[in-house]
């Protein structure tokens, strides 16, 4: 089947609650999503554009925040993202699958070795059990332990390097309602259940991705759970194949490229009606980060370095066509020529 890339892009900006009906919930926009920046982005903006309330939105997902419908953690490329329980079931699973701690080089600095990291997970759980702790509150329960004694500067340091397999293992989720950075408990998140087995969260990954961000070249794949989750290019050609093989994924040609979608959208795609509305989005948007920075689909190449660097960026028809800021009579676009 042969589709152009304005009728593509326009199903996934309805996809992306970016035209058409606005999504209902948090939780709504943040399961389509996957996952939505929050350290590196504004995750309230974010989700506010797409719930068509820009203004309730901060509230709405610290209220969420605090119910446990939605977790921030530690997620792809190392940053901190909002998602939700079952679909960080899913991308942690894959996140795990490079087993990081079991590195040369992590073992050498830490003084830790693979076998060490159960006990020492589990002292992490007991010390969130109670209230989310500070870095360095978590540092001294945990070093209280003899055998953690050595770790204190491993738990403050400013990179969060060493505190982020505990995020992907689900031992903590990052807690900011109060505006300090605290690790808390995932004890009390309703559905909360870890990250799933490996064979099983893969192919979910794929159909998800492939659900939001399709149809999607394999390079496009390949940047969000190889080069953001670290799940392994062969891990992820393997459930691609798997998932074409029994017809739950197809390749459509889009304008000479072959991009893949789950094949129950590929009608809905194909009879997509190409729009040249102009949506006005936030620096690091999941529109933008999702398919990557490098997508020229969506990002001319001459323009990448205001995608890379966080502008907020102006959108027609899905493709970004200049930046935005917040004039005193409301938002001002600089057009690219």
């Amino acid at each position: 089947m042969t589709v152009s890339r304005a009728a593509a892009l326009a199903w996934r900006l309805r996809r992306h609650h970016l035209a058409g009906p606005a999504a209902s919930s948090v939780e709504e926009v943040v399961g389509r999503l996957l996952a939505v920046p929050s350290w590196l982005g504004d995750a309230g903006a974010a989700i506010g554009l797409r719930l068509g309330d820009r203004s309730a939105a901060h509230d709405a997902l610290r209220a969420a925040l605090v119910d446990g419908r939605v977790v921030t953690t530690y997620a792809h490329r190392g940053s901190t993202q909002v998602m939700t329980p079952g679909g960080a079931a899913v991308h942690l699973a894959l996140r795990l699958a490079g087993r990081q701690w079991e590195r040369a080089s992590w073992r050498s600095h830490y003084g830790l070795e693979p076998g060490d990291w159960p006990r020492l997970r589990a002292v992490v759980r007991d010390a969130v059990a109670d209230r989310p702790l500070t870095q360095a509150e978590l540092a001294e329960a945990v070093t209280r332990d003899p055998a953690y004694a050595h770790l204190g500067e491993a738990f403050t340091h400013r990179s969060h390097t060493f505190l982020k397999p505990f995020g992907w293992h689900g031992d903590v989720r990052i807690d900011t309602s109060d505006g300090t950075f605290r690790l808390a408990s995932t004890a009390d998140v309703p559905g909360w259940t870890g990250p799933l087995p490996l064979e099983e969260a893969g192919p979910l990954a794929v159909r998800a991705y492939l659900a939001t961000y399709g149809p999607a070249t394999r390079e496009r794949v390949d940047h969000w759970l190889v080069d953001g989750l670290s799940a392994g290019r062969r891990r992820v050609d393997g459930w691609v194949e798997a998932l074409q093989a029994d017809g739950t994924v197809v390749t459509l040609d889009v304008e000479g490229e072959p991009a893949s979608c789950l094949a129950g959208d590929a009608g809905a795609i194909a009879a997509a009606e190409p729009s040249d509305e102009v949506v006005l989005v936030p620096g690091h948007d999941p529109w933008v980060l999702g398919p990557g920075t490098a997508d020229p689909w969506i990002v001319p190449p001459g323009h990448r370095v205001h995608a890379t660097r966080g502008a907020a960026l102006a959108l027609r028809g899905g493709r970004v066509v200049g930046t935005w800021r917040q004039g005193t009579d409301g938002p001002v676009v600089d057009w690219f020529p």
